[in-house]
Order: structure tokens, then sequence, then C-alpha cells
């Protein structure tokens, strides 16, 4: 796995920093900034004064914001070895539709995903266009939206899942919401995209 410790570090002196500010103007800024994350998933995230929390993602780049969200490191790691981050980087406004570690379990046997990873980029590239959405979309606006189009082309429906949302059939938003530089990262419980499950298939290299 990727080694980012110093990113890390500096990344939690902003935070630290930041927070020290928020702490001195309103006691309420920094309830209001955790409030905007929401999904049942989030109480198992950073939070508060944590590194990685809501309030220090704001600024970073989604490749920073990735790494410190500790429930994506399948998903963040294929998006490294898909060269699909500095793409997403130069876009003036993106949506993250991120599988969760879960997710992806449920989906992939760990032979698929290092087949895909290693040998077949060009398709790990396909299934992970099939998570970004060319605009920023807050969850209420994603709600509101009806319909979103992601960057492999493929239109996904939107509906309302009590607070959350409900992404194409199968995914629900578990943890909505989290700003980033340059858009939103919304965390789901299912692999978008038309790749065949492998879970629980062994050794099967297939996909």
């Amino acid at each position: 796995m990727w080694t980012v410790l110093p990113r890390r570090t500096a990344l939690a002196l902003t935070a630290a920093a930041a927070l020290l500010v928020t702490a001195g103007c309103t006691g309420s800024a920094e309830g209001k900034a955790e409030a905007g994350v929401q999904g049942p998933l989030c109480d198992a995230l950073p939070s508060g004064t944590e590194p990685g929390n809501p309030t220090a993602l704001a600024t970073e780049p989604v490749d920073s914001a990735l790494t410190w969200i500790t429930v994506l490191t399948t998903f963040e790691g294929a998006m490294r070895a898909s060269d699909l981050l500095p793409e997403l980087k130069g876009k003036s406004g993106i949506t993250v539709f991120a599988p969760s570690d879960d997710a992806f379990a449920a989906k992939f046997s760990s032979d698929n995903l290092d087949e895909l990873m290693i040998k077949d980029k060009d398709t790990l590239r396909t299934l992970l266009r099939a998570h970004v959405v060319d605009r920023s979309l807050s969850l209420a606006e994603l709600r509101d939206a009806g319909s979103v189009k992601t960057l492999d082309g493929t239109t996904l429906t939107v509906t309302a899942a009590d607070s959350m949302a409900r992404i194409g059939p199968d995914a629900q938003t578990v943890c909505a919401d989290y700003r980033i530089a340059n858009g939103r990262i919304h965390i789901i419980n299912h692999v978008l995209g038309n790749l065949p499950t492998t879970a629980g298939t062994g050794s099967d290299p297939g996909h």
C-alpha cells in the first residue's frame, strides 16, 4: 500500500490550526461543519479534532482526502493504480461515489482485484469512471437531481432513501457530503458498474 505519512502529518497540523481558529470564533461553527457529513457509517470515521475529520478535508484534493477516509483503502488504491487521480484533480467540480472496503469485498475476490489493478488497468479505469460525476453535488442536490451521468457515460437514477440517496438500483449513500477542494465525496455501500461479482470465487482471476 502507498506510504503517505508526510502528507498526513501536514494535514494533521493544518487541521489542528483550523480547529483552534474555529474555537476562537464561535462554539457552533465546528458543529455545523461536522453536521454536513451524514449517514450511518459516519460515526465510525474521524471526527472532531481527529486527523482526517471532515473540516480538515474540505480544502484537500481528492487524492489526499481519499487517503484519510479509513473505509476507502481499496477504492483509494484502485484510483492510484488506474492513474485516474490527476484527471480528477484537474477538474473544477466533481462528485465521487466511493464504495467502502466492505462493498468491494462483497463484489470482488482479492485475486480479481489484483488482476484489475496490476494487469487490466483499462478495465479498472472504466469501472472507476462509473463512480465520478463531472460536477459537484451535495446530498440534497443529488436527491433533487433525479439522475446523474458519470464519466463513463452511464446515467444513474437517484432517489431518496430515508435521509440518504439511492444511486442506481443497488447503491446507497452511507456517509455523504464530504467536502473536498473541488467537489464532494459520498461513501456508498455498493460498487457501481457492470463487472460481474467474483467474491467467494477463491483464486478465480476472471472478470
